[in-house]
């Protein structure tokens, strides 16, 4: 990367929608947190049957297709499903230790660029009270939009709402 491209990159705006941070296990600095057992469980099911794991999150709280009236996207289930699959097993395995475990409260606070975080108020898979409400505190320049009703795969199921805040945040 040239120093101009760098210097470009490290000022550009940051957006994280549905994002993990600072913090998704349970610990006594964050009271607020998920239980261990529950990514213990995550690692359990993919161990167990990877396939299907990948199946049964997407048609279920990855897209809010558990909500009742929920309208089913088919297409949006096999796509979950053929990306993780793609991926490596060991790979997905560790990364639950990594997004669950990792405490990114200074990275966060060393952010000082213009950053928007936007988050679905029915996220069934990063609680956005633990997560983006905690976030955009944290950030120098940071901006929280949340969306009622809105799951954690929204930016594929909610995208046409999501792009327009998007490009009015680049914009501004």
């Amino acid at each position: 990367m040239s120093p101009s491209t760098a210097s470009r990159t490290a000022a550009s705006p940051r957006r994280f929608w549905s994002a993990v941070p600072p913090l998704m296990l349970k610990t006594e600095s964050n009271p607020g947190g998920l239980p261990i057992e529950v990514f213990d469980g995550f690692r359990s099911g993919l161990a167990a049957n990877r396939a299907q794991f990948f199946l049964d999150v997407p048609s279920g709280p990855f897209y809010g297709y558990n909500r009742p009236g929920a309208k089913v996207d088919q297409g949006v289930i096999w796509n979950w499903w053929r990306q993780g699959m793609m991926g490596g097993a060991k790979a997905h395995y560790d990364g639950i230790k990594a997004f669950s475990e990792t405490d990114q409260t200074e990275d966060l606070k060393a952010i000082t660029v213009p950053t928007l975080v936007l988050h679905g108020e029915d996220d069934q898979i990063v609680p956005i009270d633990d997560s983006a409400k905690l976030s955009a505190p944290l950030l120098k320049n940071g901006e929280l939009k949340t969306y009622p009703g809105f799951g954690h795969g929204m930016l594929t199921v909610n995208a046409d709402v999501l792009n327009a805040d998007l490009l009015a945040f680049v914009k501004g």
